[in-house]
């Protein structure tokens, strides 16, 4: 006998594994952990393509410096980290000393481990096509225009107070 899938809340499994979606002031009432210090991206999709949203936010000593978010009707989750990272980069001046975070651990072994080799083979992968190489190509040139900026993994949903901001702030559009 087939049993049966329960059904999911509306943002699929990875919201049934971590409860509701809080805006961004909730967060900063409820996570006081992680680093103080940074720029910290996130990208949300609801279904994969579906719609989707992305977030950044540049703080100093737990105090926002600088914020942006955005959305888009069709899109994929990792177009969405992608995006939050270009935005996070034009954030910042050219000689930022920062650590820039994401918990897309894909994105960041992109930028930081395989895009060089790409882009000294014509952009090309031994094994095939690179997935969403204009966006990789972007985040890659910014990445390199600032060389004092870190780019690091930091993982998800584990109560860092700016992580949860950024997935906040990135899921609005799921509570309008």
């Amino acid at each position: 006998m087939r049993r049966r899938r329960r059904a999911l809340p509306r943002g699929g499994l990875a919201l049934a594994n971590r409860g509701p979606l809080l805006t961004p002031e909730e967060v900063l009432e409820r996570f006081h952990d992680g680093p103080k210090s940074g720029v910290f991206t996130d990208g949300s999709c609801e279904g994969n393509p579906g719609p989707g949203g992305w977030g950044t936010v540049w703080v100093e000593d737990d105090r926002v410096r600088a914020e942006r978010s955005g959305t888009d009707p069709a899109t994929t989750n990792n177009r969405m980290e992608l995006r939050a990272l270009i935005e996070a980069y034009k954030l910042l001046p050219p000689d930022a000393e920062v650590t820039v975070y994401s918990d897309s651990e894909l994105c960041v072994k992109t930028i930081n481990e395989w895009a060089a080799g790409w882009e000294a083979r014509g952009w090309r992968r031994k094994t095939g096509p690179i997935a969403n190489l204009e966006l990789v190509k972007e985040l890659y040139a910014l990445a390199r225009a600032h060389p004092r900026a870190r780019l690091r993994w930091i993982r998800a949903h584990d109560g860092s107070r700016w992580n949860e901001y950024v997935d906040a702030l990135a899921n609005a559009f799921m509570r309008r």
